[in-house]
């Protein structure tokens, strides 16, 4: 190849990297701008947001909005704040994540590993709930949910305990497992086609029973499966609005999105921009703790599953 040849190719590549970095610079801006324009607000006083530009940096920045969201924001006519429903959010994404997380787990491991007869079949029903739209799903939904209603009312009524049978963090937390099945168990299932079966098999002669060869074998090489799943469905599942209005959408024992959607439409007294920015901001947090912790595992984890070597 001649110099020309050579210079015009990387000239060629100079162009190249200049289109896509400034169609990446402009989407980030596009991406980024409603997030700093929120950031900024929540650190204003109303005076300042009323008088100014929302695009400037605070002139005298204050965490009383914060403060004010997390402990006084009125949701509806209750003013005490979000922090009664942050905590409802965290105890229906913890158990939601660990449970269909785990049970996607073995039914990747049974659908891979110990293969039966009609198993594609199977994989193929799971799979086809993917694509079942939430909003198809809440009549019968909320049948069954009334039913775990009277099982608990009958378990309350001869024994005294209803085992959470009755309560819409249970119900919610029920509804996301269901839900988040089909796509867990596409992600282990794909990871866990890739890996050597001989491994399995030699644990096998060895006399390795199905929950040793899971637990010793199958879950220590899985670290970076369970980190894709666990930020997509924890993020699912906090952002989650539907299911959550529609199944515990009232009272106390609203979820964050729900309260959150309630505190914008509030419609006594003066708008508090700042108040709702900051009370937005404190939603968004846990997702974004969760992807910046573990985001560096997310591609390595889909990767992993994609290509069999």
């Amino acid at each position: 190849m001649s110099a020309a040849q050579v210079s015009g190719a990387a000239r060629a590549n100079m162009i190249n990297r200049i289109l896509i970095y400034g169609v990446l610079l402009i989407f980030a801006f596009v991406y980024l701008v409603p997030l700093f324009v929120m950031l900024m607000t929540s650190f204003k006083t109303m005076d300042e947001i009323q008088g100014g530009n929302m695009l400037a940096f605070p002139k005298s920045p204050t965490v009383q909005p914060w403060l004010r969201a997390w402990d006084e924001a009125c949701v509806g006519l209750t003013c005490a704040g979000i922090k009664g429903y942050f905590v409802n959010s965290i105890k229906m994404v913890v158990p939601s994540v660990l449970i269909s997380t785990m049970v996607g787990a073995l039914n990747g491991y049974v659908l891979t590993k110990w293969r039966f007869r009609g198993h594609t079949l199977v994989f193929g029903l799971m799979l086809f709930a993917c694509f079942i739209p939430f909003q198809s799903v809440l009549l019968p939904m909320a049948t069954i949910l009334g039913h775990f209603n009277e099982l608990g009312q009958w378990f309350s009524d001869h024994i005294g305990f209803s085992f959470g049978l009755e309560s819409s963090t249970v119900h919610l937390v029920f509804v996301h497992c269901v839900y988040g099945l089909g796509f867990t168990t596409l992600f282990f299932r794909n990871y866990y086609e890739a890996f050597p079966n001989e491994l399995v098999r030699a644990a096998m002669v060895d006399g390795a029973s199905f929950f040793q060869i899971f637990r010793r074998i199958l879950l220590p090489n899985s670290v970076p499966i369970f980190v894709v799943t666990v930020i997509y469905q924890f993020t699912n599942i906090w952002n989650d609005f539907l299911f959550a209005s529609a199944y515990a959408g009232t009272g106390d024992i609203m979820p964050m999105t729900v309260a959150l959607n309630n505190i914008v439409n509030t419609s006594t007294g003066t708008v508090e921009y700042n108040v709702n920015m900051a009370a937005a901001m404190i939603a968004g947090l846990p997702t974004l703790f969760v992807y910046i912790v573990a985001g560096r595992y997310f591609v390595r984890g889909l990767m992993a599953g994609a290509v069999k070597g």
